[in-house]
Parts: structure tokens; sequence; C-alpha cells
């Protein structure tokens, strides 16, 4: 079983990386683009989509503010690119918005980010996933009927893939990236070259059919409030931004530059399909519907709302189909694969509170493929869990999205406002103040714009699901604080326990105690080995579970002259467990130098289901025996002839000693090596 879950294993992961390999997981730019902008690029995929959606609810006339909303993201998107490109700069070690935020802001500023940061991650993964599905659903009606099923399997073959590393998921998504943001760009630009220059009209399929307001009557704070929902919706387009400012570890060097160049590449190109996505839709009349079979009159009986990019690209390439299959092939898949930067950024800042001790340590370690395994795999349980209580529905994940990344986006651009001016307070030179000046008004600006936008969108989400998020969060940073006291308590129990080191003595009186339960070879190894650790009291123990057996037994002890005195524990009820666990606390005394060693001969098997036949009652008692006080447990292994396969599997291969691999272990017969 063993062999095969190993096999398996390097079958999907691949083989295992050497520690001094991890530089050369490290990623140039145009790797590092799909791999951390991925997210924010496909966000321009549903949110100009999300912002028709809620302005049908005021009707046709409502699409009149859909350009104007768009531009305010879009200035919204490349404030916070700008602000991060310094916060990359200024902190490079992949901590991100935690970083700044616990440096400049305390331990409970960067909690709140790290809290809001990790729920957002899962909230990428399960809306990403769950958008893709809409689009293939468009293509394919079987998915569309099937979509949690398909999400579930996406996210699965996302968390295999990024086991396997960085690099190698990196490389895997480059070209569906670059596929999809070539696809965008050349479906706008050919769009508006029909559109404005040569005069031809574009006719989305919804483009005849009627609109029906849900509310006719809107008008002064009501009318301002679904203007003010529609463009958190849009906001969407933001999410992954930060992403990588949490991943400048995985550049190659220059590691900030690198990434700050990343960065604006990102923004450029997503504010580009962004506002192109907006003006097609109004070019080729698209109608996007909150609730389509009451809203888009004249529909056809079973009509189903396609994307809005779907939509586009079939008026854009009406005479060319495949293009119109092309774009939305590739924006099903750059879909999925937006959910990647969520498992490139969730694992490194799961990392990073490990190692501030936030988070479990397991989620500090690398895996076999220098991947942050353990992290990889909460993620996806997580946004797993997350798909199925939403059945995969966007419209009902959105409204918990984008609360905590603009938690994030305002935290960290106060903290980076603080760290300027903490670097203006003892800077002299004119020259170095005026690019502090300048550096700490954009990030002033950043906090400010994210700030309101924080506002509108605990405003206008609030009761519609943005309190899940902020319960979510709140949640976390109550588990993060709990965690946290944990090390530190057992952080104080092992100082105290290190100064006693020094002043402790050995232990004054050592009573051995040996478990048996037949005479053979196990158990004369260690009552051997017992004898061997000069014990001042050493005697064997055995529990009479059966009459006859324990008869036989002390007629053999008796026969074989064994020095070492056997002594005979009754057990009424043939329990095992309790009654040792009895004598074990009626010879330990009081004395805290006197100590009770139990040594528990073991059975070394090679297959699984030899160890269900074996060593179950020696694990029950050592479970036991290690919340005794003054108790020390040994096992004392003997390997049975089937341990010898997982001994033949150890094999190092030749040459393996001189690259450092391991020890290398001769496969010969050791009685004839002996014989030589």
């Amino acid at each position: 079983m063993s062999k095969f879950a190993t096999a398996a294993k390097r079958l999907l992961l691949g083989r295992p990386f050497r520690s001094d390999r991890l530089s050369h997981t490290l990623l140039p730019k145009r790797i590092a683009l799909p791999v951390f902008a991925s997210d924010a690029l496909s966000s321009v995929a549903y949110a100009p989509e999300e912002i028709f959606i809620v302005l049908s609810v005021a009707g046709l006339s409502g699409y009149v503010f859909a350009p104007w909303i768009g531009i305010a993201v879009a200035v919204v998107m490349l404030t916070v690119v700008f602000s991060y490109r310094q916060n990359v700069h200024a902190y490079p070690s992949g901590g991100g918005d935690y970083e700044v935020a616990m440096v400049n802001l305390g331990r409970y500023g960067g909690l709140t980010v790290g809290s809001a940061l990790l729920v957002d991650y899962i909230l990428t993964v399960a809306v990403s996933i769950s958008s893709a599905m809409a689009n293939l659903g468009s293509l394919i009606p079987y998915v569309a009927q099937h979509k949690v099923a398909f999400a579930v399997g996406a996210i699965v073959l996302l968390t295999a893939v990024n086991l396997r590393g960085v690099r190698e998921s990196g490389s895997a998504f480059a070209i569906p990236t670059y596929a999809f943001m070539l696809g965008m760009i050349f479906m706008i630009l050919f769009g508006m070259l029909r559109g404005f220059v040569f005069g031809e009209e574009m006719v989305a399929e919804s483009a005849h059919l009627e609109l029906k307001a849900e509310n006719d009557h809107l008008m002064g704070l009501a009318f301002g409030m679904l203007i003010l929902r529609s463009f958190t919706q849009g906001c969407a387009a933001l999410t992954g931004v930060e992403a990588i400012s949490n991943g400048v570890p995985a550049f190659r060097k220059p590691k900030s530059r690198n990434a700050a160049t990343t960065l604006l590449m990102m923004g450029g190109i997503a504010v580009t399909m962004l506002m192109g996505l907006v003006v097609l839709a109004q070019l080729t009349g698209v109608k996007m519907a909150e609730h389509p079979a009451e809203q888009l009159v004249g529909a056809p009986e079973g009509y189903q709302q396609k994307t809005m990019v779907v939509q586009i690209a079939n008026a854009v390439f009406d005479e060319f189909p495949v293009g119109a299959f092309f774009i939305a092939g590739v924006t099903a898949l750059i879909l999925v694969l937006a959910a990647n930067t969520a498992f490139n950024g969730f694992p490194v800042l799961g990392s990073i509170l490990a190692q501030d001790r936030y988070l479990p340590r397991q989620l500090h370690t690398r895996g076999d493929r220098l991947a942050f395994s353990n992290g990889i795999v909460f993620l996806a349980g997580f946004a797993i869990l997350l798909v199925i209580l939403y059945e995969a529905e966007v419209s009902r994940l959105i409204p918990l999205y984008t609360v905590g990344v603009f938690v994030s986006f305002t935290l960290s651009q106060a903290g980076m406002v603080r760290h300027w001016n903490r670097l203006l307070s003892s800077e002299t030179d004119e020259a170095a103040r005026k690019r502090l000046l300048r550096s700490r008004l954009i990030s002033g600006f950043g906090m400010a714009i994210t700030g309101v936008v924080l506002v509108v969108v605990l405003i206008t989400k609030f009761t519609l699901g943005a309190w899940i998020a902020i319960v979510a969060m709140a949640a976390v940073f109550v588990l993060m604080t709990g965690i946290r006291r944990h090390y530190d308590h057992v952080a104080e129990e092992l100082a105290a326990a290190e100064i006693a080191v020094g002043k402790a003595m050995l232990p004054s009186r050592n009573h051995a105690v040996v478990l048996i339960s037949k005479l053979h070879l196990p158990t004369m190894r260690a009552l051997a080995y017992a004898r061997a650790t000069r014990p001042d009291v050493l005697e064997a123990v055995t529990v009479n579970v059966d009459d006859v057996d324990t008869r036989k037994l002390v007629t053999q002890w008796e026969k074989e002259h064994i020095k070492v005195p056997l002594k005979v524990i009754e057990s009424p009820y043939r329990e095992i467990t309790k009654p040792v666990l009895d004598y074990v606390k009626r010879i330990r005394s009081d004395n805290p130098r006197d100590v009770v060693t139990v040594f528990i001969p073991e059975y070394v098997v090679g297959r699984w289901w030899e160890q269900v036949l074996h060593n179950q009652s020696a694990l029950r008692l050592k479970g036991r025996l290690l919340f005794q006080p003054g108790v020390m447990v040994t096992s004392v292994p003997w390997q049975l002839v089937s341990s010898q396969r997982v001994r033949d599997r150890a094999v190092v291969a030749p040459g393996a000693v001189r690259r450092g691999l391991g020890e290398q272990r001769s496969t010969r017969n050791p009685q004839r090596d002996t014989k030589n």
C-alpha cells in the first residue's frame, strides 16, 4: 500500500526537489504575469457584467451610467496599482499587506489584514471557478446543469497542478493566460474598428429583448444607492492586485523591480480590457438582467441568459464563429486559472503567519516540490465547501467578495503613510524628502480612495451577504490570536524547562518495567535492552487475561531460569491498559526525581494489514502512559520478515552518497559479507 501511494504521489506531483533547488523555481516576469495576475486580469470577464446586472434594476436608462462607473473602477484600480508598486519596493519579503500593517499599525492591524486576505483568497477561488463554469455552461448546456460537480473537479485539478510547484504551475498556465489577453484585446480592437471606423452594426442576441425595470420609480437616494452598488460590484475587478506584493519572493532578482514592472503591466492590461468590454457592451446592445425570467420581455421559453463576454464575442465575430468560440473557451479557462493567483498567494501568506505563530506550523514548511503543500490543500478544501454551499452561483458569492480585499487595501495604505512619515522624520536630504513626500501622497490618495470604496461596499452589500465575510474574518482573527496564545504558553513552559535543565539532577531511582505477553525473541530482546540501561529495579510484568496462558508463561519463565522477576497483574475484566496504568501509578513514588521506565516490545511489519493485526495493545498503552508524569515509554522493535520489503525500497541508488542524497546501503547478502 505504501509503495502504491508513493508511486501515485510521484506520478501526480513529480520527483521531489532538494532544498538547494529553490532558486531554480523562481519566476521571470513573463511567467510571473500569468501566475500572479490571472485573477485581476480575469476579473474583467465578470466585473463589467455585474455592473450591467445591477443597473438593470432601473431598466435600460440605468445603462447610461455604465461607462462612468467603469471609469471610476479604472481610476481606483490604477490608484491601487501605483500604491502597491511602492509596497513591493518597501517590503519585498513577501508579507505584503500583512507585513505592512503589522510593522506600521501593530499586531491587531496586521491580524485584521491577514484574516481579511485569507478569507478573500478562499472567495477568489470559489468566485473564479463558479464564473468559469457559468461561461463554459453558455457553450455547453451539460456543464450548466452540473456546474457544482465541474467546479469541484476544476478545483481538484488546480490543486494537483499547484502541488507540483510554482514554476511548473506557472508554465502550465502561461499559454492560456496569454491566449486570453491577446484574444480579448483583439476582440476589443476589432469590435471598435467595426463599430466606430466602418460603422458596421453588431447586434448581441439579447439586443432585441425589452429590459423591464424592477422598479420604475427609483429616484434620489434610492437611485444613488443603486449606482453605488453597481460600482462596488464592478470593483470585483480589483481582486488579485495585492497578490503580487505577497509573491515578491517568487520573482527572479531584482525581485522588487520585476514585481513592480509586472504589477504595472497587469494594471494597464486589466483597465484596457475592462473599459473595452463596457464600450462593446453598449455598442452591441447587450442586456443583462438580475432576474432574466422576469425582466427580459420577449425572450423565448426556456431562454438562458449567456454571459456578457459570450454575447459580445458572438456579436463581434458574427461571421467568424470560431473566433467567438475561442473567446468563450479561453475566458472559461482563464477564470479557472484565475484561482491560481489565490493558490500562490494564500500558501505564502499562510507560511508567514505560521512563522509568526498565528497559524499551525505545518503551514510554514514546503512540500516535496518546494511548494507550500499544506496551505494549498487547506485553501482547496474551504473553496470546495463554499462552491457546494452556494451551488457555484456567482451572484450569490459576489456580495461576500471584495470586502476582505478592500479592508487589506485600506489598512495597507494607511500603514504605508505611517511608513513614509517615519522615514520623513529622520531624512534631511532635500531630494530624498521630495521623493518621500511624493510617495506619501500616492499612499495617502490610495488610502482615501480604497477607504471610501470600503465604506460603500459595507453599506451596499452588508445585508446581501457581506456580513458573512465579516463574521468569517472575525472568526479567523480570533482563531489566529488563540493559536498565538497557545504557542506563547508552550514557549514559556519550554523556556522554564530549559532554565531548569542546567540545575536538574539525574533521576535518583529508575524502576524499569518490561511488559510481557509471551516468552519469545521480542521479549528476550526487550529484557536484554532493559538490563543494559542498568535500572535500580527491573521486573517483567504480565496481565492475566487468560489463566491457562498465564500459568504456561510462569512455568516457562521458571524453566528458563530467567533472573528478572515476573510479576502477574490480575485483570478480572480481561482489560490490559487499565491494570498496567494502575500498577505504574502504584510503583511511582512522590519523589519528583524518581522515574518509571516502561519497555514495550513491538513488531515491525511491512504490510499495512499486518499493522492492523499487531501492536494494537501497545499503541493504546503508549497513548495512555505518555500522559503519566514521571513515566518514560520505550518501544523495543522486532523486525519481522515482511519488514524487509520496506528496507529494500529504502536502498539508495549508486552514487547517491556522493551527490548528498543519502547513505548507500549494500544489497548483498550480509551473511556472505561477514564470511568474506
